[in-house]
This record gives C-alpha cells, structure tokens and sequence, in this order.
C-alpha cells in the first residue's frame, strides 16, 4: 500500500506557523528540511560531536506531511490552502507555497532503524536487539538487550563502549550509579546487570522515559533499583535536588564535550568523596579541553582511554 507525500515549499520565518495550521487540519508526522544553522542549544543536546559542513541558509523551508490512502485527498488539500491563504492575509511571507506530491511505500517509519541494528559484543558482553535470537555459542556470555526506538544508544557507537568498559572497571555491588542522558538507558541496564546497587536517570528527551521502561523489563531489571527524570541537571535546581547529593559512587555522562564543560562543575555535588566521574563522547581534539574542565574542578584524571577517534577521561573526587 502507498501513501501520499505531500512537500510544501514556503520560508524559514513561516515554517512554524504552516506546520502549526497543518496539525489543526488534523495532518500528523510533518517533517521540516531547511537550512538554519544549529544553535548552541541544538548541538548541547545533539549525542555527535562532528556535524557536517550545511550550505547556507537561504531561507527556504520544506514541510512534508504523509496522508493515508484512505484520506479525502483533495478535501485535505484545500484545507491546507485555504489556511495558507489565511496566513497571507496576516503579511507574513509564506514564499513559493507549492505542494509538490510523490508516493511513499507504507512502513512502520519509527521502526526503520530495526533494519541497520543487529546483535554484537563489547568484550564478552552479547548486546542484542528482542527480536533477534541468541546463538548457542553465546549461551555463557552476559546478554543485554535494548531496543533504543526513539531513544539515543544501542551500544555499537565507539563512546558507549568506551563508557561500558570504564563502567565495568569501577563497579562494585554497593555502587549508586547517576547516569545523565540516560537515552535508551543502556549504560544504567549494563550496570545493574553488572550488579550495581542502583541507579538514577536524567535526560533531556521525553521519549527516553518510555524507551528506558521497556529495556529494564526486558532485561529484567527491578524496577526499585532504578529512577528516572526528564530535565537539565545543569540548568535545574529542582533536578540536582531530585538526584541529591553526595550519594553516587560513580557518575556517567556519555554526552558532547561542550555539554561536559559546563556539566562537571555541577555534578562535583553529586559526587560522593571518592566518587567516580566517567565522561565519554568526546572526539579525540576535545581532549584537552575536557581534561582540564575535569582538573580545574579538583577532581584527578584517573586514565584516559580511546577508541577510534573518540576519548573517554574517567576521574576520581578526591576525599
């Protein structure tokens, strides 16, 4: 079964406002394609640390929107230009305002991902995805499985095994593990299986919420041993109070560099003395830069470890 795609062609200054009357004429799954640079907000919350090169901005915005079969087409369409039209009549500046159309095969578009992500180890760490089986092979090695869906974190990127490995050398089963964005919840998963105490989540993202759920269920995690919360541990007092202070053995932020920067000086409160502050995510040039955030906090880089052109700096509070 096909579907429609619809792309409308109109301005930056009015892609909200189109994309707002779309989903008042009851359209859903609308994507937006310009050219605006990232802000430094965009980049703090994005999970690379190397974006590639964007031609310039030049104003333009493409918004796409899908519509089922079944779907009155035509009456659909002239709802859409009757509220474009109603926009002009505002002044602001809708540009072209063509819809092209092209058809689109029916896929579950939120589960294209399961295409590209298959079982692979970290050590003798088997991470696999449900609905693969586990070999016989493989029936003595610690099986982790994680379905990210809208989450950040499967396990197969460099920073996350580096992180898993620092996590693995440090844990102990008393330890309480502070584990800021969170994502699919993968390194909080590894490291209760691994047998930390507990562990307690942050993330910026909504849809991590749902995503940890289900990969603690399936891995068969108790629930009591784990926490999560939506916000900016950086920006938010309400969150540092949430998490508390001086009750974690080891903090784990696999996160952007720049993220980093401003996120040690906050979470030293975090930390209990002695503590460890596990940091990965960072490209191999912002090395530096992270090593001497960590140093001027006080805090001792313990060993730095690499993989690929990535770099994990893991730190001790001292007591």
């Amino acid at each position: 079964m096909k579907w429609k795609k619809y792309t409308l062609k109109t301005t930056v200054e009015a892609e909200d406002i189109v994309s707002n009357m779309l989903m008042e004429a009851g359209i859903e799954g609308i994507e937006i394609e310009d050219k605006v640079p990232l802000s430094d907000r965009d980049k703090q919350q994005m999970f690379v640390d190397i974006l590639p090169d964007m031609p310039e901005d030049d104003g333009v915005a493409y918004v796409s929107f899908y519509l089922e079969p079944e779907t009155d087409q035509e009456r659909m369409l002239s709802r859409v230009r009757l509220g474009l039209q109603e926009i002009q009549t505002w002044g602001l500046d809708i540009g072209d305002g063509g819809i092209t159309v092209s058809e689109t095969e029916d896929k579950d578009w939120i589960n294209n991902w399961k295409e590209y992500f298959h079982q692979f180890y970290v050590d003798d760490i088997l991470i696999k995805p449900s609905w693969e089986e586990v070999k016989p092979e493989d029936g003595d090695k610690m099986l982790i499985q994680i379905d990210p869906g809208t989450a950040f974190g499967t396990g197969m990127h460099e920073t996350t095994q580096l992180a898993i490995r620092q996590l693995r050398k440090y844990l102990t089963k008393e330890t309480a593990l502070l584990d800021v964005g969170t994502g699919s919840g993968i390194l909080s998963v590894i490291s209760l299986k691994l047998g930390a105490k507990k562990a307690v989540g942050t993330d910026l993202d909504p849809c991590a919420l749902e995503a940890v759920r289900e990969n603690m269920t399936v891995n068969g995690i108790d629930p009591s041993s784990f926490e999560m919360t939506i916000g900016n541990i950086i920006e938010d007092r309400q969150i540092q109070d949430w998490a508390g202070y001086e009750c974690y053995d080891i903090v784990v932020a696999n996160i952007l560099a720049e993220v980093l920067v401003p996120l040690t000086p906050v979470i030293l409160a975090q930390l209990k003395p002695g503590g460890i502050y596990i940091t990965s995510g960072i490209i191999d040039d912002k090395e530096e830069l992270v090593v001497k955030t960590i140093e001027n906090c006080g805090l001792k880089v313990l060993e730095v470890t690499y993989q690929g052109e990535w770099v994990c700096v893991t730190a001790r509070k001292e007591a």
